[in-house]
C-alpha cells in the first residue's frame, strides 16, 4: 500500500515537471548486499533513481562524513541515505548530511523539528515510521523501549507519547529490566537481545517489534517460531517507508526550486547631521551575512558561492530554476549632462531601492557596476554610492570585491601574449616546423583539439586526419598572417597609469628584432569587460570571446581569438566572473555588482545576467533598478539600444538624475573643477542661472522621449540649495514632459529620504509603456550615426574623416554593418566640446574613427581624441588611504 501511494504521487510529479529525476544516494559501509537489493527493488519498483555508494567495511567516520559532503554538494541528488554499522552512527555523521537530502530523518536539525511537532518541517526515521504504522490504538497502554537510543529512541518517544501511550525506556543491561518487561503491553526493540535476558520475562499477549539495524541480515532472534520472517516484514516496511521519505522530500524539493515570497529583514539607520563620512558610516552599521541575506530573497544554499562575511557570487543556474517566474519592472536611472563631480546616479540609485523596500516594503534590486581601482586612487573615489544610500562594506565594494576585474587583466593580457607570439613563431619558423608544433605527436597519436577542429571547418577543409592535410591546406592552417599595423587588442592594468599610453614591446633580444609600439589600456576599457556586461550565459560568452577581431590580416581579413586558439582558455579564466555578486545596501536590501565597461568606448551599464537575475528573484510586482553611466545622451541611450537589444528586456521607467549645482553651470555658471572649493554661484541661491540651465534637463527629458519611456526626474538636493531652486527645477521639469519631478534627501536620511521619488517610480510604472529603439540594425553603420548625433546630441550633421570612412567600408564590407553603435563622446557636452554646456545646436559632429568591439557586438565610432588610460593628478586620492595595522581597517578611503 505505501509503496504504491509513493508510485503514484512520484508519478505525478514527474508529469507535473517532466525533467524531474528524482535520485536518491545510499551510503553503505558493510558487505551485506541484502538490503542494497531491497532498496535497489523498492525503488524501481516506485520510479526513484537510486545511487549506492560501497565504501569497504571498516570506513573511518571521516571517510563517510567526506562522502556525505561530496554528496551534499551535488545538485542532482535530492535524497541522501546511510546503511552502516551501528558503531558509525554517531552525531558527527548524522549532522554531516544536509537536513534538506535527510531522508532517514536523523540529524539534529530533523529530530528538532519533529519534536517541536513541525510535522511538515521533519521527516520522521523510516524505521520509526514502521513501527508506527505496525501499531494500532495505543491509548492507554505502556510500550517499552529497550536499546534504543539516539535519533531513533527519541523519535519512537515522541510518536508513541502523540498517540497516548505511556512511554518507558531503558537499556538491556539496566537492573529494573525486567520489571520493566513485565509492565509493558508492547516491546520495542531496538538493538540485538543479549542471551542472559529470558524470553520469559516478557508477559504473554505482549506485542514485540523489532526496530534493530541489522534485522534483516537475520543476525539476530528473540526465541519465537516466524520471527525472523516478521522482522524480516518490519525491515521491508522501513525500506518502503525510506522510499516514502524520499518522495515527500522530491515535493519538498520542487517546491524549493519555485519562487519564494521574500523574508527581508531591514536594517534600521539612525542618520547624523552632519552627516559622516562614507567610510563612517558604512562602519557604523553591522552588515547582515550574505548567506542570510541571501536565504532572505529566496536563493538556494547551492546557489550561492559565498567570499568572506558579505559578498557572494550568485550562480546562473537560477535562471534555469526560475524561468517560468514572470520579471519584475524594470527601471533606469540616467543622469543630466554632469559637472566633473559627478550628479549622484548611483547615490539614487541606492536610495530609491531602499525606500522601495526598507519603508514601502517593495521587493526590489539595485544592480550596479564594480569600481575600477583606476578611480578608487586616482581623483573620482569609489562608486558605492554616499552618505545613508551606499552599498555595504564600501571599502570591499570599491577594493578587490571577488576579483571579477583580475579575471578579466588576466584573460584579455593573455590574449595580447597570444598575437605577438604567433607573429613571431609564424615569421620564424617553416609551415611544417609550425604544423610539427601545432599538431604534435602525443603518446604515439596526433590529433586536432577541438579549437583547431573548428578552424579547419572554418577555412573549408573537412579533414579530421593531421596526416591527410595538403602542402596547401597546412599553410591556410598555421599561417594567420596578421598585420602588425592593424592590431587594435591592447594590454590593461586596472590603475592610472599615464605613461603606459604609448609603449613599445619586443626589445629583448630574443624578440629578433620584431619590435612595434603599442600601449596598455585600463582594465575597464577590454572588451571583455563589455562582453561580460552583455552575454546571457556562459555559452554566450564563449562565441562572443571567439568572435573579438584583434587585428587584419595581410589580406584585409579579421582575425579573431578563435583564430588565435585562444577561446576556451579565456572562458576558464571568465568563469567566475561571469557570476553576479550580491552586496547589500545600509538599510539591507539587496544589491548586484556585476561588470563595469568604460562608458566613453563602450556601453556604461552593468550586467545584463545581473538585471535578468534579479528581475525573477523580486516577483511580478517588484523592482530592479540599474544605473547607466555618464549622461542620458550616452549611457542611456547605449542602454536602450545596444543592452537592451542584448537582453530582450523592456524598460518600465527611467529615472533622470538631476542637481541644482549642475544646472547652474549648464545655465552660464562658472567651470566646477574636482578638488577645488565651489564658486559662490553654487553656493547662493540663483533662480536665473537655474532656469537658464534647466534646458539640459529639459533637452534630456525629450531623449527618454525618444524611447517611449516614462520619465521621473529626481533631483539631487544638496545643503546649498534653496527651497525656491528646488521648486522651479521639480515646476520646469513637469512642464517639459516628466511623469513626476521629486526633490531627494537620501543622502542625508537614506532611504526614507526618497519615499516620494520610490512613489512616483511606483505610478510611473503603471503607465502605458511604448518603448522602442532609435534606429533599425539594417541601416548602414554612417546613418545609424548620423541618427544619434541628430536625434540625441542635436547636431546639425556629422563628418566623417578618410580614416573613419575606410573603417566603416571595411567593417561593412567583412559583413559587421548591421551591428548597433557605440558612440565615444565626451560626457561633459551633449556635444563633443566638453566646454560646451546647455544645449548646444547647429554643431557638425567630427568622426576621427571608426572602431570595433565585434565580439560585444558594437561598432564603436570615436567623436575627438578619446583616452583608455586616466592620468593619475598632482595629488591623487591614495594620499589620503591607510591601513592601521592593529585593526587591519581601511583608512581614508572617503
Amino acid at each position: 500500500k505505501i509503496t504504491e501511494n509513493a508510485k503514484k504521487s512520484l508519478a505525478s510529479l514527474k508529469r507535473e515537471n517532466p525533467r524531474l529525476e528524482p535520485t536518491l544516494a545510499i551510503i553503505q559501509a558493510h558487505n551485506d548486499d541484502v538490503i542494497q537489493e531491497i532498496n535497489k527493488n523498492f525503488a524501481k519498483e516506485i520510479g526513484l533513481h537510486v545511487i549506492h555508494i560501497c565504501l569497504p567495511e571498516g570506513s573511518s567516520k571521516d571517510e563517510i562524513v567526506n562522502e556525505i559532503l561530496r554528496l551534499n554538494e551535488d545538485p542532482n541528488v535530492q535524497g541522501l541515505a546511510l546503511d552502516l554499522p551501528e558503531s558509525l552512527y554517531c552525531s558527527k555523521v548524522l549532522n554531516a548530511v544536509k537536513p534538506e537530502k535527510d531522508v532517514d530523518g536523523l540529524s539534529d536539525v530533523n529530530l528538532g523539528r519533529l519534536v517541536r511537532g513541525d510535522a511538515y518541517d521533519c521527516l520522521v526515521p523510516p524505521i520509526v515510521c514502521a513501527v508506527m504504522e505496525l501499531l494500532e490504538d495505543l491509548g492507554g497502554k505502556t510500550v517499552l523501549v529497550v536499546g534504543a537510543g539516539g535519533a531513533v529512541g527519541a523519535a519512537l518517544q515522541c510518536l508513541l507519547q502523540r498517540e497516548g501511550a505511556a512511554t518507558l525506556s531503558c537499556r538491556w543491561k539496566a537492573p529494573q529490566l525486567q520489571t520493566k518487561l513485565h509492565q509493558a503491553d508492547v516491546v520495542v526493540v531496538g538493538s540485538t537481545k543479549p542471551d542472559d535476558v529470558p524470553i520469559s520475562w516478557i508477559k504473554p499477549g505482549t506485542t514485540i517489534i523489532s526496530c534493530s539495524p541489522d534485522l534483516l541480515s537475520g543476525k539476530h532472534n528473540y526465541g519465537h517460531q516466524n520471527n525472523h520472517a516478521a522482522e524480516k516484514a518490519v525491515g521491508s516496511l522501513a525500506i518502503a517507508m525510506r522510499m516514502q521519505n524520499m518522495v515527500k522530500n522530491t515535493e519538498r524539493w520542487i517546491q524549493s526550486q519555485q519562487y519564494r515570497k521574500w523574508d527581508l529583514r531591514c536594517l534600521k539607520l539612525l542618520p547624523l547631521s552632519p552627516v559622516p563620512s562614507d567610510i563612517e558610516i558604512s562602519r557604523a552599521q553591522s552588515p547582515k551575512a550574505v548567506d542570510v541575506l541571501a536565504k532572505e530573497i529566496g536563493l538556494l544554499t547551492d546557489e550561492i558561492e559565498i567570499y568572506g562575511q558579505t559578498k557572494a557570487k550568485v550562480r546562473l543556474s537560477l535562471l534555469e530554476r526560475l524561468k517560468d517566474q514572470p520579471d519584475g519592472k524594470y527601471v533606469l536611472v540616467a543622469g543630466i549632462t554632469p559637472t566633473p563631480l559627478g550628479e549622484g546616479k548611483s547615490t539614487v540609485t541606492i536610495g530609491l531601492v531602499q525606500a522601495l523596500t526598507a519603508h514601502l516594503n517593495i521587493n526590489s534590486f539595485a544592480c550596479l557596476r564594480q569600481p575600477s581601482q583606476g578611480p578608487t586612487f586616482g581623483v573620482k573615489g569609489g562608486a558605492a554610492g554616499g552618505g545613508y544610500a551606499q552599498v555595504i562594506p564600501m571599502e570591499e565594494f570599491n577594493l578587490h570585491l571577488t576579483g571579477d576585474i583580475h579575471a578579466i587583466t588576466a584573460a584579455n593580457n593573455l590574449l595580447a601574449a597570444a598575437i605577438d607570439a604567433r607573429i613571431l613563431h609564424e615569421s620564424t619558423q617553416s609551415d611544417k616546423a609550425l604544423y610539427n608544433r601545432l599538431v604534435p605527436v602525443v603518446n604515439g597519436v596526433r590529433g586536432f583539439s577541438a579549437i583547431q577542429l573548428a578552424r579547419l571547418r572554418r577555412l573549408g577543409i573537412n579533414k579530421t586526419d593531421p596526416g591527410t592535410l595538403t602542402e596547401e591546406e597546412i599553410s591556410k592552417f598555421v599561417r594567420l598572417d596578421i598585420d602588425p599595423s592593424t592590431i587594435t587588442w591592447q594590454r590593461v592594468v586596472d590603475t592610472n597609469d599615464r605613461f603606459l599610453r604609448k609603449i613599445t614591446v619586443g626589445q629583448a633580444n630574443t624578440e629578433k628584432g620584431f619590435v612595434r609600439q603599442a600601449q596598455f589600456d585600463i582594465a575597464v576599457a577590454s572588451e571583455i569587460m563589455a562582453i561580460l556586461a552583455l552575454t546571457t550565459s556562459l555559452q554566450d560568452m564563449k562565441e562572443r570571446l571567439g568572435k573579438m577581431v584583434v587585428a587584419n590580416d595581410k589580406k584585409g581579413e579579421p582575425v579573431t581569438a578563435e583564430d588565435l586558439g585562444v577561446t576556451g582558455a579565456l572562458a576558464v579564466l571568465m568563469k567566475d566572473a561571469i557570476k553576479p555578486t550580491l552586496m547589500q545596501t545600509l538599510e539591507g536590501t539587496p544589491v548586484f555588482v556585476h561588470a563595469g565597461p568604460f562608458a566613453n568606448i563602450a556601453h556604461g551599464n552593468s550586467s545584463v545576467l545581473a538585471d535578468k537575475i534579479a528581475l525573477k528573484l523580486v516577483g511580478e510586482e517588484g523592482f530592479v533598478v540599474t544605473e547607466a553611466g555618464f549622461g542620458a545622451d550616452i549611457g542611456m541611450e547605449k542602454f536602450f539600444n545596444i543592452k537592451c537589444r542584448a537582453s530582450g528586456l523592456v524598460p518600465s521607467v527611467v529615472v533622470l538624475v538631476a542637481t541644482v549645482r549642475a544646472l547652474k553651470m549648464h545655465g552660464g555658471g562658472p567651470n566646477v573643477t574636482a578638488g577645488a572649493p565651489l564658486k559662490r554661484e553654487y553656493t547662493k541661491e540663483n533662480l536665473q542661472l537655474v532656469a537658464d540651465g534647466c534646458c539640459n534637463l529639459q533637452k534630456q527629458i525629450q531623449i527618454t522621449q525618444l524611447f517611449g519611456v516614462p520619465v521621473v526626474v529626481a533631483l539631487n538636493v544638496f545643503k546649498t540649495d534653496s527651497p525656491a531652486e528646488v521648486d522651479l527645477v521639480c515646476k520646469i521639469a513637469k512642464e517639459s514632459g516628466a511623469f513626476d519631478a521629486v526633490p531627494c534627501n537620501h543622502w542625508s536620511a537614506g532611504g526614507r529620504g526618497a519615499v516620494k521619488l520610490a512613489q512616483a517610480v511606483e505610478k510611473a510604472a503603471n503607465q502605458k509603456n511604448s518603448f522602442k529603439y532609435l534606429y533599425n540594425l539594417e541601416l548602414p553603420i554612417v546613418e545609424k550615426i548620423r541618427i544619434i548625433a541628430q536625434k540625441v546630441y542635436g547636431a546639425q550633421d556629422i563628418e566623417l574623416s578618410p580614416t573613419a570612412q575606410s573603417q566603416v567600408d571595411r567593417y561593412t564590407r567583412q559583413g559587421f554593418g548591421n551591428l548597433p553603435i557605440c558612440m565615444a563622446k565626451t560626457h561633459l557636452s551633449l556635444s563633443h566640446q566638453p566646454e560646451r554646456k546647455g544645449v548646444p545646436t547647429g554643431f557638425i559632429l567630427p568622426i576621427s574613427d571608426v572602431r570595433a568591439s565585434i565580439g560585444a557586438g558594437f561598432i564603436y565610432p570615436l567623436v575627438g581624441t578619446m583616452s583608455t588610460m586616466p592620468g593619475l593628478p598632482t595629488r591623487p586620492c591614495f594620499y589620503d588611504i591607510d591601513l592601521d595595522p592593529i585593526t587591519e581597517q581601511v583608512k581614508g578611503l572617503f
